[in-house]
């Protein structure tokens, strides 16, 4: 199993990014997934989580209204769309494959877990 996290970078507050997670090695839809983030000296900590189908998500509260998750199944991706970047937001994040089909807030959860990709908000 493969989870290949793009698309973090530098950017200032307020502004937006959207990181993207390409999963190979897994059938994709049977799956639920997560994005996830750690930021330096902290623990990590789930940010938004997804069903298999897509028709159910849910979010931290402190992200809650800025960022989207979503899935293509046909391409085996899911994305984070993240609006109204804060310096708090300032993290590696991590894309990971949920054990089950469902929208799992809990980092236990996920058995596959990628490698991160750096998002830094400047203010």
């Amino acid at each position: 199993v493969q989870l290949q996290a793009s698309g973090g970078g530098l950017v200032q507050a307020g502004g937006s990014l959207t990181l993207s997670c390409a999963a190979s090695g897994i059938t994709f839809s049977r799956y639920g997934m997560g994005w996830f983030r750690q930021a330096p000296g902290k623990e990590r900590e789930t940010v938004a989580v997804i069903s298999w189908s897509g028709g159910s998500t849910n979010y931290a509260d402190s992200v809650k209204g800025r960022f989207t998750i979503s899935r293509d199944n046909a391409k085996n991706m899911v994305y984070l769309q993240m609006n109204s970047l804060k310096p708090e937001d300032t993290a590696v994040y991590y894309c990971a494959a949920a054990r089950g089909s469902f929208a799992y807030m809990e980092k236990t959860s996920y058995g596959y877990w990628g490698q991160g990709t750096l998002v830094t908000v400047s203010s």
